[in-house]
């Protein structure tokens, strides 16, 4: 039953994609001309992200602290990452940002199609120049007034719980002197873990946006020690708030 509902869910979410996929591509291509940061790609797959979310039948979302991300407010965003569902969940924020993502993804059909499109940021992990160039179009992007989201361990958690905090993010925000505003997600590694395609049973996803820290709150100028104290913060912040549930 479990491999049926799956196939279920990956048919229909499949389907939303190849169906919105001619709209997006006909605002993309009118926009070319004015619309140069990509702002109304992203803005498309931020309703597309809400519609299917809320839609297919496995999953409650409930945000907290929605309120904290200023409307208009540039910064670094950062994550813990649980699920590849947490892209999902990070668009029904309805923020304004830039999406790091592994130039892997890129390579995948119709969803490299829109990463494109949208004008997203890539980054080849294994390779340091890429890391240098990534940094360095996140940094314009930042100072052109658009947000950075990042998952600063770099791969989703096997067990839910939140691992070692890379330094990219925060060096980030340390040089273009913007906040960092953390989020929290818990719940969508039980509906689709890392490295798996069934669907767990039905779940509520946790979200919870975290007081944005501004740059001259920030605890030191080393990204390396900025990253750790950010990491056990949000530990602490996620034992908090599954304590709040249970």
């Amino acid at each position: 039953m479990d491999y049926l509902k799956s196939a279920l869910v990956w048919l229909v979410g499949i389907a939303f994609l190849l169906i919105f996929f001619p709209v997006t591509f006909i605002i993309w291509l009118i926009s070319l001309p004015f619309d140069k940061d990509r702002n109304l790609v992203h803005l498309m797959i931020i309703y597309q992200s809400m519609l299917i979310s809320y839609l297919i039948p496995v999953w409650k979302i409930k945000i907290q602290g929605r309120e904290k991300a200023g409307k208009g407010q540039t910064c670094v965003i950062i994550s813990n990452h649980q699920s590849i569902l947490d892209i999902l969940v990070i668009n029904c924020l309805g923020l304004r940002f830039k999406w790091i993502s592994k130039i892997e993804n890129y390579k995948v059909p119709v969803l490299g199609w829109y990463l494109r499109m949208a004008k997203y940021i890539t980054v080849d992990r294994g390779d340091k120049e890429s890391k240098v160039k990534m940094l360095s179009e996140s940094y314009e992007c930042l100072k052109k007034g658009n947000s950075i989201m990042i998952f600063p361990e770099g791969t989703r958690s096997v067990d839910g719980e939140i691992g070692f905090f890379k330094r990219g993010a925060f060096q980030l925000a340390i040089s273009a002197g913007v906040p960092i505003l953390p989020v929290l997600i818990d719940g969508t590694g039980g509906i689709l873990p890392k490295h798996g395609l069934k669907f767990g049973g039905y779940h509520k996803v946790a979200v919870k946006v975290l007081d944005p820290v501004p740059p001259e709150k920030f605890s030191c100028s080393d990204p390396d020690k900025l990253a750790e104290v950010f990491m056990q913060s949000m530990k602490n912040e996620l034992n908090a708030l599954r304590t709040a549930s249970s």
